[in-house]
């Protein structure tokens, strides 16, 4: 099962037993993967669901639901500062791949990009082929981009954390460790870091000061890195937790 090629559909394509397949992946079913009909592969609605599928001419026929539970046991909302040039095109695809729930592209004081609406487009795109690629259950939401306070007021997590590259701020290993969490929020900086205001509103809005080691990180790598420590530590929590019933 896990060697069929998966394909990320929306909840409106699937209609009774069947799957309505655009022009786009009629095309990548046949032409880029040389699929035939009668050949099999997994249909996945980015809400969780899966199933087994038959190609069969322009349409596909579900076969089967699968159950599958490849998501993180918590949530988590990478809110980040965009980086210049494309470099937020791989902090969709990483991230995607680490299992963040949802992205939060923010302009921050020192922000320098401004994204079109092309640049949200290829993001989303992005966070589909990487949910297929990484077989995710679900396709993370990436939202369209917001002023910093704007993400301050919206954001209401059990645990919110904000990265701070200097300064004496416990780790955020240590944070997740200690605290069991069920939905975490974490802000990572532009080129730069944050400014002093804004560090001083984001603690107004409840987000703690942490770092991420001694090291200076640039503004695509240290999302990646905090997400990682995220879900190291949720999933090797879970997995005490069970091995303790």
């Amino acid at each position: 099962m896990t060697q069929l090629q998966r394909l990320a559909i929306a909840p409106n394509q699937l209609q009774n037993s069947q799957i309505i397949l655009t022009p786009q992946q009629l095309h990548y079913l046949s032409r880029v993967l040389r699929l035939q009909g009668g050949d099999r592969f997994i249909a996945m609605n980015g809400q969780g669901q899966w199933w087994l599928a038959k190609l069969e001419g322009e349409q596909a026929e579900i076969l089967e639901p699968i159950a599958v539970q490849t998501e993180l046991p918590i949530s988590v909302t990478l809110v980040v500062a965009l980086p210049k040039g494309n470099g937020f095109d791989e902090v969709v695809r990483q991230a995607t791949e680490l299992g963040v729930s949802s992205l939060v592209p923010t302009i921050s004081d020192r922000t320098l990009l401004k994204p079109s609406p092309q640049k949200l487009d290829r993001w989303r795109r992005i966070a589909t082929e990487a949910s297929e690629q990484s077989e995710r259950q679900i396709v993370p939401t990436v939202l369209d981009p917001v002023p910093f306070t704007t993400v301050l007021e919206l954001c209401q997590a059990d645990r919110q954390y904000i990265c701070v590259e200097r300064g004496n701020h416990p780790h955020l290993l240590n944070c997740l460790t200690h605290t069991p969490q069920r939905a975490v929020t974490v802000a990572t900086g532009p080129e730069g870091g944050w400014t002093d205001a804004e560090i001083e509103k984001a603690c107004a809005a409840s987000f703690q000061p942490v770092s991420l080691g001694r090291r200076i990180l640039t503004a695509v790598l240290a999302p990646i890195v905090a997400l990682s420590l995220v879900a190291a530590a949720a999933e090797m929590g879970k997995m005490n937790k069970e091995a303790k019933i």
